[in-house]
């Protein structure tokens, strides 16, 4: 059997795009290597998106939500609900190993819990997005159980140190659940200062709750090790060794570059942009097709949901008469 197209990635815009095929008269297959919209079950339990639902919105399909903005459970039932709705077919826990041509099909080769498999397509679309890739501090130390690359919930932390590595708004906005869950809390950057892509209203929360001494923090400092009860860390006091029960190396995400670029798709030297045709999201391999926060090459955070959804409208064409 010869799929029509092949979406890896399960995401909001990989469903997006999957609508956007059956729009068209395409019954498109998607894989993910995780659950369906793996990087919202990957969010901290508590989050709530700072978007209205009717930005999230794919396919026509109204978001229903109880508050002003929606919960990460409400996104996860959002997203369940419309592969049930539009019967998309998913396989879930399906990894993209790599992609070769044979005549004018692609073959992609895959992994899953049954094995390796091929897979033949007309078309492949690449959505993979970029959570599952966090950005990693290479310290001794860094993979103790102790240590987490994703922010969870800040209840277990209750009257415990904890250690947030980062500037960002990840680091920040989980500095500020762990210090209101009752936490005490130390933000460690290597940065004289907090970036400035975190969020206008979290940048001052987080700044007033360091000038008040309620949250600590070490700027222009780096970790050199983590230890089982504690951080070293280097700054402009020398060294210091921090309290840490907990610690969050919460330093950002990027795309799986390696993939694109085992498959055939030219990046830019200096962004990791991929090469593509701005209409049709095409990228120089004919029939590999780039969707989402990926083709913004390391500038990951100026393409979410919002503005990448309606990326399939460019991979499949005008719809027919």
């Amino acid at each position: 059997m010869i799929e029509d197209a092949l979406i890896v990635g399960a995401g909001p815009i990989g469903l997006a795009c999957a609508l956007s095929a059956r729009r068209r008269g395409i019954d498109p297959l998607v894989i993910d290597q995780g659950a369906v919209v793996e990087s919202i079950r990957r969010y901290p339990t508590a989050m709530r998106f700072f978007t209205t639902p009717e930005l999230l919105e794919i396919g026509t399909h109204p978001f229903p939500c109880a508050g002003e903005k929606p919960t990460r459970e409400e996104a996860l039932k959002y997203y369940r609900g419309i592969v049930r709705r539009e019967g998309l077919r998913v396989r879930t826990y399906t990894r993209l190993e790599n992609v070769r041509r044979d005549g004018p099909e692609l073959v992609a080769d895959i992994a899953g819990s049954s094995g390796a498999d091929t897979i033949r397509t007309r078309r492949l679309v690449i959505a993979t997005g970029y959570f599952d890739h966090p950005n990693r501090l290479d310290v001794p130390g860094v993979d103790l159980p102790h240590v987490s690359v994703r922010f969870d919930e800040a209840h277990a932390s209750f009257e415990r140190d904890v250690v947030v590595v980062g500037g960002g708004n990840s680091a920040c906005e989980a500095a500020l659940e762990l210090f209101r869950a009752g936490a005490r809390v130390t933000i460690v950057h290597r940065r004289p200062e907090l970036k400035k892509t975190v969020k206008y209203w979290v940048r001052p929360d987080v700044m007033n709750r360091i000038a008040a001494g309620e949250i600590a923090a070490r700027f222009d400092t780096v970790v050199t090790r983590i230890e089982d009860r504690g951080v070293r860390v280097w700054g402009p006091a020398g060294e210091e060794i921090l309290p840490a029960d907990r610690v969050y190396v919460l330093l950002g995400y990027q795309p799986d570059f390696e993939l694109l670029r085992r498959i055939g798709v030219e990046l830019a030297p200096d962004t990791l942009v991929p090469r593509l045709d701005p209409e049709t999201l095409e990228s120089n391999v004919p029939g590999v097709h780039v969707v989402g926060s990926i083709t913004g090459g390391r500038k990951v955070s100026e393409i979410f949901i919002e503005n990448g959804r309606f990326d399939g409208e460019k991979v499949f064409g005008p719809r027919p008469d």
